[in-house]
């Protein structure tokens, strides 16, 4: 059985957990998601618990177990505490701002990279780091990965946006003329 999938998830006080079907509504602090989950996955809220369990053993409902139940998990965690990612801009002359509803980098190219910050997201710059929050993780690591993809984090000079947690293998530079 699944180990993730068949621990129950804990309800905070505040936060209220409906079911409609297949479909599960979260409303926290911070805000209200829902998501529609497998239809042959079971989520039953018992007291202060919420559980997923499975109608058989076969592999697609093995895989979707865990799955729905992580999701309901990052739901449950997104309207408490939210979620957050960090980048850190590197380069000479490379920098970004936030202007209205809009990720204004300027990371080398002969124009500012202006990108629309999606519904629920902020984003926040510090000097040259970056930090984009909302309460749905998969809007915030979209987006992340997105100003990300704007210009990654070269080898050589390390120059490029990454995230804060990652670590850059840097390269050795060409080797000059002969011994």
């Amino acid at each position: 059985m699944s180990r993730i999938g068949r621990m129950p998830i804990a309800i905070p006080a505040g936060v209220e957990v409906k079911l409609d079907g297949n479909t599960v509504s979260v409303k926290g602090p911070k805000g209200e998601l829902t998501r529609t989950v497998h239809q042959n996955m079971k989520v039953e809220v018992n007291g202060a618990e919420v559980t997923v369990t499975r109608p058989n053993d076969d592999k697609e409902n093995r895989s979707l177990h865990g799955l729905t139940r992580t999701l309901i998990a990052n739901m449950i965690k997104g309207v408490t505490d939210g979620f957050s990612k960090e980048l850190e801009v590197n380069g000479v002359g490379y920098r970004a701002s936030v202007e209205g509803n809009k990720l204004v980098l300027n990371v080398g190219y002969s124009h500012p990279v202006e990108m629309p910050l999606p519904d629920g997201i902020k984003a926040e710059v510090n000097d040259k780091k970056i930090t984009i929050s909302g309460i749905d993780n998969q809007k915030v690591g979209q987006f992340a990965a997105e100003v990300r993809e704007q210009r990654p984090p070269e080898p050589y000079k390390g120059k490029g946006i990454k995230y804060m947690d990652e670590h850059i293998r840097r390269k050795e530079g060409k080797a000059g003329k002969g011994a």
